[in-house]
This record gives structure tokens, sequence and C-alpha cells, in this order.
């Protein structure tokens, strides 16, 4: 028992629930790890977008950002979505939403930078750049992608 491997991740969290065990038997396929690993971090990153919105006011940072961002490809097009991502109107709408009264400067720094990660992830989602391993098409994960259709 003591040299047994595996991966546990365990969520009861208001209305996730989520168990997902993974027992590592030698022979095992590198890929499958990977595969499990990225099924929890899909479930983890749509949790911790949900939480940011439940802290500021994210409808407001997915407006500028609708305004701002020019979806497209090329190197020139991705230059400008990250010049407007790091632009003077998604900074300051980014900092309007984290100016909490309840925070200390250290917190809203926090909230800043969880903003400003959100933020250029939709933005490259929008450009239909495969920016983390939940844009890949897993079979056993199709399900899960769905959902988040």
């Amino acid at each position: 028992m003591a040299d047994e491997k595996f991966i546990q991740f365990v969520a009861n969290y208001e209305d996730w629930v989520s168990v997902k065990k993974l027992k590592v038997e030698p022979g095992m396929e590198p890929r499958t790890v990977m595969e499990f690993l990225a099924s929890l971090g899909t479930g983890i990153d749509k949790k911790v977008e949900e939480n940011l919105r439940k802290c500021v006011a994210l409808d407001k940072l997915d407006a500028a950002l609708k305004e701002e961002i020019k979806p497209g490809k090329t190197e020139a097009d991705l230059a400008g979505v990250l010049a407007a991502v790091n632009g003077r109107k998604v900074s300051a709408v980014i900092n309007e939403i984290t100016e909490l009264p309840k925070l200390q400067k250290n917190e809203r720094g926090e909230l800043f930078d969880f903003c400003k990660v959100y933020a250029l992830r939709k933005a490259f989602k929008e450009c239909k750049l495969m920016i983390d391993y939940s844009s890949i098409e897993i079979p056993g994960m199709k399900r899960v992608m769905k959902s988040k259709v």
C-alpha cells in the first residue's frame, strides 16, 4: 500500500462536487496521466473564473475586452491583442473593479493579477488560440468540453 502511487482530487464546494482518482501503475502510458491532469486543470480553471466573478464585476471587463480586442491570428493581430489587454482602457477597468474598500492594497494587487490573467486568456481564446490544455480535444473529455460552450 505504501508503494502505491496515485493522484487524487476531491472537491466538495457549493455546487461543485468532484472526485477524481487515478492509480498510477507501472507501465502506464504518460498520456493517460497527462489527460487526467488536463481534465483537473479544466475544472479548476472554470472554478477560478466563477469565483473571480463573485469577487469583482467581470461583466465590465468583458465589455471592455469586447470593445478593445480585434481577434486575429497574424503577428500584428496578436501584438494588437497584447497591447489592448495591457493598454490603458483595460487596465483602468481592472483598477476600477478591484478597487474594493474591504481589500488591502496587496489584496487588490492579487485581484488585479487574477483579472489580468482572465483578460489575457479571454482575449487569446477570442483569437482561437490554444492557450491551455482545455483547448485540446481529448476523447475522454468531450463531455467536459461541451459543457463549457
